[in-house]
């Protein structure tokens, strides 16, 4: 390499650098490498022969010195500006609260509700009479209009002759505008307002969604629900519309009675204090502008990459489709639904959190350093705050700023309660079928059917240095395309710099053609000037150097849902699922017949403590089986879908329908190994109606007896015909007809046992008893089962054994019943 192409180089890294504090507003080091760059770049002229070399470099020298010198007289122009005083701020300080308590009284009118209009325009009729100093001009007049309607309202005092025909229920204000004194409150709106309706807490997801079965939660669930609502020490309630009418005013700044979140070590490191968003820039907003930008995007010392590439995805979605997602989960809202400022300081956000969307309450302190930078994630758009408060609250909820890091389903589905999908690249494995997942990537984020981030595995330290990648790290998947045959991804890393350096990066100059970078509208050589974190890749090296990607799939998709919210306590059934699940919980799912379409299962374990978060040694899954029926055996009949365990809180299995698809399934949990009690909640979603139902348990008695078989009881199976009568026997009366039998076996797991029910008399004789002798059928390691229906009153004989003679050992018989019976031994 030639010393002027070492200069070039050494240029663009300090170009990169003055960029970057350019960004933050940091103008001071700004101009010092902007400088630095034009002053190595003149060196790199004066050593070039060619003349066409030193054009574009000569216009880079330009292009800093003018940024160098806009940057100089911003400097400045700020000089120059008066400080505003701490009585000017306060007084801006109280008539933003003062339009805000307005504001949020209109709305609340406009809505209908008199009595909560009422108590509202009281408290801000209150509030800014406290100060006489701003009661004046606009804001005077609107607190007139507003002890006016409130009078109206009450019935103390008529509206104006132009409004006397309205009853108070027709009548209803519009918005006023601050620094519109045309606005105002007392005119009408056209529309009639009806009351708003509050249903109790029910099994919705998704507004569009029927549901598909009782609306209503059980007592059960409830419990479920409530016991879940307590994470890390803080009750989340669930999320219901009557929370829509939140209160967030108050007569002083409003403070979490939780207390500041905790910070990670790297935040204490930097940490000066927490700071008010007004502390931080005079003119805080949420969201700037309709929607929110993902470039502006900052993540910094909190270890949340994959919750921020959640954030890049959710946004671009806003951006690109015209839809609220991310941005609709934060309240104050205006009439249109963009979140607002609010100078009290408190915010409410709706999470999807173990099983349904629950409230979640913050204040608008934030962690700042002794130069007044944010230690928390942030927006480039430095008056907008959208992303530090969903951070916060999420934050909260996972028990402070010391994350241990998560994934984007989880993240995702937090945020938005989209349905979360994890596909492995496992690009050795037969099964993988690398061109259908570019397909439905390509195909389904291109209609805005799904959100996408893929992660990195391990790697190495020279992996990672020769490919620009992190490991174990999260990047937002912002597009998918097909050029000429060629496959991409455009991806984002969350630390909004380093890229990747490999094919169809910014210093790939052999792949970049003229028409491709058309055809994409990139210019690889702009984007070599400033670290973005912003990149495309190919899809072949997605597959070799990342290992996981993260779906969260449109509920839209889907028409009907049902949900079913419960328990698994730790003793009931086997430690691992090797020879049954009979005691696993089991649900019966039924579908519309012959129709086409799919209906998709999420599992979701309900977390509640940060250490079972950062170290989950629960495995979940779903198993499947064709028959709506209770399920014995893991493996008899074969699942139709076999799940694979992981240590996630969510768990997807995709049923797909054809006209001659079964029409009823059985689905069951099953847990890696039970050590703990779990909560979760079982969600369907389908495009078609269909039942979700547990399968109950029928027996109403249930009794259990312990016995060996040792020495001559040790008769083996009926094969060994001379031995197998000496094999322990046991008498069971059962006292009415038609009853419903199960009997359970349980040896030792090195022998294969079985059972036999013999019917040796029956109560009316004129009955046919339904079989003379009935076996459970093949021999099972450890343990075995028959199911009995339909037997009439009368005594039956029950003879455990195992399939050789001489096999010693306890065994334990469990005999359930949906009558009164007796057993003994015989």
């Amino acid at each position: 390499m030639s010393n002027a192409s070492k200069l070039v180089e050494n240029a663009i890294t300090a170009a990169k650098i003055a960029v970057k504090f350019d960004q933050e507003g940091r103008k001071e080091p700004s101009i010092y490498y902007y400088d630095a760059a034009a002053n190595i770049l003149k060196q790199a002229i004066n050593q070039l022969d060619d003349e066409d070399k030193k054009a574009p470099l000569l216009k880079k020298i330009i292009e800093y010195q003018k940024r160098i010198q806009t940057l100089r007289e911003s400097i400045k122009t700020e000089e120059k500006l008066i400080p505003e005083n701490k009585e000017e701020s306060d007084k801006r300080t109280i008539v933003k609260k003062c339009y805000f308590l307005l504001q949020q009284a209109i709305e609340e009118d406009e809505q209908g509700d008199a009595k909560d209009a009422i108590e509202l325009y009281a408290n801000a009729v209150e509030y800014i009479t406290k100060y006489p100093e701003v009661l004046q001009g606009e804001l005077k007049q609107l607190t007139l209009q507003a002890l006016e309607r409130a009078e109206f309202l009450k019935g103390i005092k008529k509206e104006s002759a132009d409004s006397s025909s309205e009853s108070p229920s027709t009548a209803s204000p519009s918005t006023p505008v601050p620094n519109d004194p045309s606005n105002s409150i007392n005119q009408k709106n056209s529309s009639v307002n009806i009351s708003k309706q509050r249903p109790s807490l029910h099994r919705g997801s998704s507004a569009h969604l029927k549901v598909s079965g009782q609306e209503t939660y059980s007592d059960q669930e409830k419990a479920v629900l409530l016991y879940t609502s307590k994470i890390n020490g803080i009750d989340y309630v669930p999320f219901m519309s009557v929370d829509l009418n939140e209160r967030f005013q108050y007569s002083i700044p409003f403070t979490d009675k939780n207390g500041y979140l905790a910070l990670s070590p790297k935040q204490k490191r930097d940490f000066y204090k927490f700071a008010r968003l007004e502390e931080l820039v005079p003119e805080p907003c949420v969201l700037q502008g309709n929607s929110p930008n993902y470039l502006s995007i900052k993540q910094t010392v909190i270890s949340d990459c994959s919750f921020v590439a959640s954030l890049a995805v959710s946004s671009s979605y806003e951006a690109r489709f015209g839809k609220k997602l991310v941005t609709a989960i934060i309240y104050p809202q205006s009439k249109s639904g963009k979140p607002v400022y609010n100078p009290f300081g408190k915010y409410m956000v709706k999470l999807h959190i173990n099983g349904i969307p629950r409230k979640v309450i913050i204040d608008d302190y934030l962690p700042i350093d002794r130069h007044g930078r944010l230690l928390c994630s942030y927006s480039s758009n430095k008056n907008e705050f959208w992303i530090s408060l969903l951070e916060k609250a999420y934050m909260k909820v996972m028990g402070g700023y010391d994350f241990p890091g998560s994934n984007s389903n989880i993240d995702l589905h937090a945020l938005t309660g989209w349905i979360p999908e994890r596909v492995g690249l496992r690009v050795q494995e037969a099964d993988f079928n690398k061109d259908a997942l570019f397909n439905t990537l390509e195909s389904r984020m291109a209609k805005g059917d799904v959100l996408v981030t893929v992660a990195t595995g391990e790697l190495s330290d020279t992996d990672a240095e020769r490919s620009g990648l992190v490991a174990t790290h999260a990047y937002a998947v912002m597009d998918v395309r097909t050029v000429n045959g060629v496959r991409l991804l455009k991806l984002k890393n969350p630390w909004s710099h380093l890229r990747w350096r490999g094919n169809y990066s910014e210093l790939d100059i052999h792949h970049w053609t003229p028409e491709l970078q058309a055809l994409l509208h990139y210019d690889p050589h702009s984007a070599a000037q400033f670290d973005n974190g912003v990149f495309w890749i190919d899809y072949d090296s997605v597959l070799k150097f990342f290992d996981v990607v993260y779906m969260n799939w449109n509920p839209e998709l889907f028409k009907f849902t049902y949900c079913i919210h419960q328990m698994w306590h730790a003793g009931r059934g086997p430690v691992k699922d090797l020879y049954t699940i009979s005691l696993n919980p089991q649900f019966s799912l039924t579908v519309s017949p012959g129709v086409s379409g799919a209906v998709w299962i999420l599992l979701t374990r309900h977390i509640t403590d940060i250490e079972d978060f950062r170290d989950n040694k629960e495995f979940i899954t779903l198993f499947v089986y064709k028959n709506g029926k209770k399920v014995y055996y893991p493996y008899d009949p074969p699942p139709y879908i076999d799940g694979i365990k992981i240590n996630s809180p969510h768990y997807l299995c995709k049923i797909i329908l054809t006209p001659e698809s079964s029409r009823n399934y059985t689905i069951v949990l099953s847990q890696y190994e039970k050590s703990t009690t779990i909560y979760y909640t079982l969600r369907a979603y389908a495009t078609c109606p269909f039942s979700l139902n547990e399968i109950k348990n029928p027996y109403k008695e249930e009794k259990q007896v312990t016995g060996e078989w040792r020495g001559i009881t040790a008769g083996g199976c009926p094969n060994h015909s001379t031995t197998y009568i000496n094999n322990p026997k046991f008498r069971l009366d059962v006292e009415s007809d038609n009853s419903q039998i199960l009997l359970e076996l349980k040896g030792p797991k090195q022998y294969q046992i079985g059972l036999e029910a013999v019917i040796k008399h029956l109560q009316d004789s004129s009955i046919t008893a339904p079989f003379k002798s009935k076996l459970s059928g093949p021999y099972r390691s450890g343990y075995v089962m028959l199911e009995l229906n339909d037997i009439p009153a009368g005594i039956l004989e029950i003879i455990p054994s195992t399939f050789r003679p001489n096999q010693e050992g306890p065994f334990i018989l469990n005999v359930k019943c949906s009558s009164s019976f007796k057993l003994t031994k015989l």
